[in-house]
């Protein structure tokens, strides 16, 4: 970790900052469960000097850089980023070569309170009805004619 040169990098827009420069507005317009507010939190404050620093030192030429510290939130997309391309090239090896297709099956949010108390029947019905209508839907001579296979994932803001 030698000094960085004078190239000027192009900045992204981050997650992180839209949370910080619009969040505080959101939670006041809308009551988030208190697990929700504590990744906002995170990801705004992951490598910011809210979480702290450490110095990093460069023992060829000397050169020190303060570097902030993670969050290391499982939802952070700067902390998941290494796992994320592990996970993505460790799947890829797997996959036949044929198109996928990402679908997105969505509960109502009127729902959400049963499924926090019924969450193994919901769950286990969205994954049915979800499951059912790719297979059918594919299966039909009339959209694609042919028999398929998928993945499901359940992506929750809970660890489980």
């Amino acid at each position: 970790m030698c000094a960085p040169g004078n190239a000027v990098a192009a900045r992204k827009v981050q997650l992180a900052t839209i949370f910080a420069e619009h969040g505080e507005a959101y939670r006041k317009n809308h009551k988030l469960p208190l697990q929700h507010r504590k990744v906002l939190f995170a990801i705004e404050a992951c490598r910011s000097s809210t979480l702290g620093s450490h110095v990093e030192l460069c023992e060829r030429c000397a050169y020190q850089r303060i570097t902030y510290n993670s969050c290391r939130n499982r939802h952070c997309p700067k902390c998941q980023k290494l796992n994320r391309e592990k996970w993505v090239e460790k799947l890829s090896c797997t996959l036949l070569p044929v198109r996928y297709f990402h679908i997105v099956f969505t509960l109502p949010s009127e729902l959400n309170r049963l499924c926090l108390v019924n969450q193994k029947i919901l769950y286990d019905l969205l994954f049915a009805a979800a499951s059912q209508t790719i297979l059918s839907l594919a299966g039909d001579p009339k959209h694609l004619g042919a028999q398929t296979g998928l993945v499901a994932l359940l992506h929750t803001w809970g660890k489980r």
